[in-house]
């Protein structure tokens, strides 16, 4: 079971929703790569707000998805694509279904 998790908020500038989009849903072929992110989800809250909400079993294995290339894809992009830094909460998970 997954034990520790994020959710990220992402804000995206106007005019940039579909590329983010795009980008999200391409995301989870590299995604599905990641053997030890055990839940990933990318979501659409309203018109210009994304969220990503991933989880893992341990730190280690949050660790090597932040050092993904979809992290850094997005580290890359976040001054062309979002209205301000990421925001990013810490959680962890009390009880999942998979």
């Amino acid at each position: 079971m997954p034990k520790i998790g994020r959710f990220t908020r992402l804000d995206i500038r106007p005019g940039k929703e579909k590329e983010v989009e795009t980008f999200l849903r391409n995301a989870k072929a590299q995604i599905d790569e990641e053997s030890r992110t055990e839940v990933w989800f990318a979501v659409k809250i309203g018109p210009s707000t994304f969220g990503i909400f991933d989880a893992f079993a341990d730190g280690e294995g949050q660790e090597v998805h932040l050092a993904g290339h979809v992290a850094h894809a997005l580290a890359a992009r976040s001054l062309e694509w979002f209205t301000h830094p990421p925001v990013i909460e810490k959680l962890t998970v009390l009880a999942a279904k998979k």
